[in-house]
């Protein structure tokens, strides 16, 4: 199939066929060049591409490779974007977004609940460099506008939010952030390429770990950053080629094979996800249920009408705290304890002693990081076994 003929076709097909390179050979599966550098003619076209690179001429692999190439071309299909840059991890695609467009003096404003990577970025890496950095409420409108001032560089925040699930308003903070020309970055781990629709509501730059669900299997660390053409090559590539941050052709291959089932392994999620919170819900040893896509949830009417979906993450809070908590996670038999998400296994985490644990007990109260709060990534298991472990693990509390 023709390049130029793949952007005609629908999603899942466009992440068979999107963006491959053959080489002479002709191969069915996608190539790993696994190369550091590449060869010239000559030293005329060495020196001319150094000059300037034409699409699919390469000079080193921390600058571009084939194989990373094809894993950028068809996640930007995915996600609607014009160009993409794929990194090591998904903080190095955070660090790399933030970092390459900010400047000491400037000004950022970001939603408070954050991943604690996120957090560590913009509170002690930007602010050591003398970037200023406001935090309110994202869920908040009035807070993000009395925030955002004329010189306002940066609004960031995650779609959904790690580990408690709020759900900002991408369109409405979009439309604050650009009267003042202030860029949109939104890490977009928890909505997933499938069902994101983060440009077309606004947003400027879209980060991802692939290590969620892009890879979704537990293999390779990944990220990517996604935006306009001139963004990500006139701002990101010069930053992270030379800071070393780019993906490994062997990574970028493991997501291209991954990219051919992810729409069929998200939406199995996702179902079940929807499944489990409903069975959770108004459990007796449960003080509350968050998950986008249930009816209770406070920003549900905004999560069916941007995403139409609430993603594959369901976070409870268990009576009895800490204790409680650690008692249910180790009374899991389906379910693995570990600090991942997005992956064909079911995991659960308890973010106030793992992820979030660097975090003073007030910073925690406020952004409702409970001693019992459990974050749970719904699996490809069969719903109804996950459904039973989490129940028969609550049965465990005393």
């Amino acid at each position: 199939m023709r390049k130029d003929m793949v952007k005609d076709y629908k999603t899942r097909t466009q992440m068979i066929h999107g963006g491959t390179r053959r080489s002479q050979y002709n191969e069915v599966s996608e190539a790993i060049f696994l190369t550091q550098g590449f060869v010239y003619d000559s030293a005329e076209q060495a020196e001319q591409r150094f000059l300037k690179s034409q699409p699919d001429e390469f000079i080193y692999a921390r600058y571009g490779n084939p194989t990373v190439a094809m894993f950028e071309d068809r996640i930007a299909a995915l996600e609607g974007a014009q160009d993409a840059f794929a990194t090591a991890s998904g903080m190095a695609a955070v660090n790399g977004a933030l970092m390459s467009c900010l400047k000491a003096g400037d000004h950022v404003v970001a939603a408070r609940a954050l991943f604690g990577s996120c957090l560590y970025i913009l509170q002690d890496i930007l602010g050591r460099f003398g970037v200023d950095v406001t935090f309110v409420d994202g869920v908040d409108l009035d807070a993000w506008q009395a925030a955002i001032r004329p010189e306002t560089k940066v609004c960031f925040f995650e779609t959904i939010s790690n580990p408690t699930l709020e759900v900002i308003d991408i369109r409405a903070v979009s439309e604050l952030a650009h009267k003042v020309g202030a860029l949109v970055i939104v890490d977009n781990v928890f909505a997933t390429p499938v069902y994101s629709r983060a440009f077309e509501l606004g947003a400027d730059v879209v980060v991802y770990s692939a290590t969620k669900h892009i890879d979704g299997q537990g293999r390779t660390l990944g990220g990517v950053i996604l935006g306009s053409q001139e963004f990500i090559r006139g701002t990101v590539e010069p930053y992270m080629k030379h800071t070393g941050g780019s993906m490994s052709p062997f990574t970028a291959w493991v997501m291209l094979k991954s990219l051919e089932t992810i729409e069929l392994r998200v939406r199995a999620q996702v179902a079940s996800a929807e499944a489990l919170a409903e069975a959770l819900y108004d459990h007796p040893k449960l003080e509350s249920v968050m998950y986008p896509g249930h009816a209770s949830h406070p920003q549900n009417a905004l999560v069916q009408s941007d995403l139409g979906k609430g993603g594959t993450v369901v976070s409870f809070v268990v009576k009895g705290g800490k204790d409680a908590a650690f008692t249910l996670l180790n009374g899991l038999n389906v379910a693995v304890i570990s600090n991942n998400l997005g992956d064909a296994k079911s995991i659960a985490t308890h973010p106030a002693t793992t992820t979030h644990q660097r975090l003073p007990q007030q910073e925690k109260d406020l952004l409702g990081i409970a001693d019992g709060l459990i974050r749970f990534s719904v699996g490809l298991e069969d719903p109804q076994d996950i459904i039973d472990d989490v129940l028969g693990a609550l049965e465990n509390i005393a």
